[in-house]
């Protein structure tokens, strides 16, 4: 009866630290722990294939090169076709963004009012290109925990300028990485769907297709990582306007 006794004290106390443990997994929690998994290389170089299906089914094919540093530095350029190649995106710390242009051989500082513009006729934004963790745009709120995910509600934090009015997130519960994010605009209507795969790397976990889905327009673009690596000790000069303007 003793050792029974020491059992089922055992298990009340074990039960209580994983109620415990529960708790603390807040919102900000998840959101903190997403951003730091997903930040967790000191940089990255990925090379991706990026498919434009229209809603009768036509596909059209570019090629990009994608550089990340750090949490707040990203640099992409179009290689493939002829006609998208040279087009380059840069985003930078503090809502610095540029495109750039070969046809007018210079750049353009993207305004925040316009960063709703879809991102060289793909389903993204220059919105959700640029390179801004999750918890330092949002303000989240856990909704629901199933089995396999988190649910997070996210909205713009006071003083973030979004066309998003929230995001509505599932986050692996293994993974602590978002698999798929609706979007809502201003009026509250879903507009828009990601679905993210990965795939491990390097000892990290990489993107490695990423679907976005204009449930408005009936448009889907689909980005495929064919190539990447990670810590290349890239420099900062690859996050520069000079480099911006290289062909």
């Amino acid at each position: 009866m003793k050792t029974t006794g020491k059992i089922l004290i055992m298990a009340v106390i074990l039960s209580g630290m994983t109620t415990a443990y529960h708790q603390a997994q807040t919102a900000e929690d998840i959101l903190r722990k997403t951003d730091e998994i997903i930040y967790a290389p000191k940089d990255q170089v990925s090379t991706i294939t990026i498919t434009l299906i229209d809603k009768n089914g036509n596909k059209s094919v570019r090629k990009a090169e994608i550089r990340h540093k750090e949490r707040n530095k990203r640099f992409t350029r179009f290689t493939a076709p002829a006609s998208q190649a040279g087009i380059a995106f840069l985003s930078l710390p503090d809502d610095v963004m540029y495109i750039y242009l070969p046809a007018f051989g210079r750049e353009r500082r993207i305004a925040s009012h316009v960063k709703n513009q879809s991102f060289a006729g793909t389903d993204f934004t220059y919105e959700d290109m640029e390179a801004v963790p999750y918890s330092e745009k949002f303000d989240p709120t856990l909704k629901e925990t199933t089995d396999e995910y988190f649910i997070l509600e996210l909205v713009p934090k006071p003083g973030i300028r979004s066309d998003y009015s929230r995001l509505v997130m599932q986050v692996d519960r293994n993974l602590f990485l978002p698999v798929h994010i609706d979007y809502y605009n201003r009026g509250n209507q879903k507009i828009k769907e990601m679905e993210v795969e990965y795939e491990q790397v390097q000892g990290y976990r990489a993107q490695k297709r990423i679907t976005m889905k204009d449930l408005e327009k009936e448009h889907t673009t689909i980005m495929e990582v064919e190539k990447i690596s990670f810590d290349n000790n890239l420099d900062d000069s690859e996050f520069s306007l000079r480099k911006l303007r290289q062909q």
